[in-house]
């Protein structure tokens, strides 16, 4: 009898642990901490590009007003419509005054993705694997007018992948580069599941047809990582053919494991950045790692791009806070529903399982939400709970 009581009463527990996990997360104090965010890149309402950090503000309880939680529709940047009608409301139209008091106003500027929307992909069926005349995007002098006015105010600003690349102008991005530590080296690049054009429809067609142009035809069937320059130069790294491992890793360093949480090593299988950084400036906290062979070596030194290069960039100092992941770290796919509970982030991991290679399930939590995690609360415990306190 004692016996079967006990297995209803963890039944009970189980049960009801949803429940207990909202009720804690409805009970949490809210805290304010305004965001300022900026994507450029939104094809649909659903804010993809920067989905995962809505996410960690509402889950953490960071609020626009004193009430008010995040939502999806609040940032800086291209809005879709219905029909292909869409709406611009970016930092473009702000005068000099206003980004000075946007920066005030603000305690944080995220800047998730400043790509764009090109016209191909927008009028033609929101086809991604095509670029044809750019409707918006790209780093606007504006822009960095409010990065720069968040610096000197020592605020904290938060970028990733394609932040600084093209379509940003040079003049742009060179100013971006000597103020805050990291350089673009042109290139970008991501890991494929399938090279073979018949199979893979994700493929960019722009990616295949200049290779095409360079080396006359496009002979991959297999997994792979493909680089791209500025100059549309193609570079591709089969597996088994250049690689040794097919997928590329991002590993931490000692810091990024202790202080931030990072996983050792896990697989990074999305797009990403080729940068360089200052070391004076910033500290690398995580790198990607490329695992050429020596025909794939060959291949890399023959066009200038490193094997390793950074994936997490910090700085932290009573001057300023800036953080840059060089990836496409907010694009992950996670619901809103999950942030509405309390402790989430030690259950879900348990029975999350990437089960291709290709899979991103697993980054948001073991890399994407300790990391940002850490960034925010340690901002908002040094600047803004103690800004508030001295009011």
């Amino acid at each position: 009898m004692k016996k079967f009581s006990w297995i209803k009463l963890v039944l009970l527990v189980i049960i009801s642990a949803p429940l207990w996990m909202w009720l804690a997360w409805c009970f949490t104090p809210k805290r304010k901490m305004v965001v300022a965010t900026v994507d450029k890149t939104v094809l649909t309402p659903d804010g993809q590009e920067h989905i995962s950090l809505i996410w960690m503000l509402k889950h953490k309880r960071f609020t626009k007003t004193s009430t008010k939680l995040y939502q999806i529709s609040d940032y800086f940047g291209f809005f879709p419509k219905d029909d292909q009608k869409y709406q611009v409301k970016g930092l473009e139209r702000f005068s000099s005054s206003q980004l000075e008091q946007l920066s005030k106003d603000s305690d944080v500027a995220f800047f998730t993705d400043t790509y764009g929307i090109y016209r191909q992909e927008w009028f033609a069926g929101k086809s991604q694997t095509e670029r044809s005349g750019i409707l918006y995007g790209g780093m606007s002098e504006q822009d960095l007018t409010l990065l720069k006015n968040m610096k000197q105010q020592k605020k904290l600003v938060m970028m990733e992948f394609n932040d600084i690349n093209s379509p940003t102008a040079p003049h742009l991005r060179e100013e971006f580069e000597n103020d805050f530590g990291v350089q673009w080296t042109g290139w970008i690049g991501r890991y494929f599941d399938s090279l073979d054009t018949t199979v893979n429809v994700e493929l960019p067609k722009w990616l295949v047809r200049n290779y095409i142009k360079q080396r006359g035809s496009w002979p991959f069937k297999k997994s792979g990582v493909a680089f791209v320059s500025e100059k549309d130069q193609v570079v591709v790294l089969e597996n088994e053919t250049h690689l040794t491992n097919e997928v590329p890793f991002m590993v931490s360093t000692d810091e990024g494991q202790e202080v931030y949480g990072l996983p050792e090593s896990i697989k990074y299988p999305y797009w990403f950045d080729v940068l360089k950084n200052n070391p004076k400036m910033n500290k690398v906290m995580a790198y990607h790692q490329v695992y050429a062979n020596s025909q794939g070596t060959k291949e890399l030194q023959r066009y200038g791009i490193p094997s390793k290069f950074p994936a997490v960039i910090i700085h932290k100092g009573d001057d300023y806070h800036f953080s840059y992941f060089a990836g496409d770290f907010s694009d992950n796919p996670i619901g809103m529903f999950s942030t509405y509970f309390k402790w989430i982030e030690y259950i879900v991991p348990w029975f999350v399982q990437d089960e291709s290679v290709s899979e991103r399930k697993g980054f948001f939590w073991e890399v994407y939400r300790p990391l940002t995690s850490k960034i925010l609360e340690d901002y908002y415990k040094e600047k803004v709970q103690s800004k508030a306190e001295v009011r």
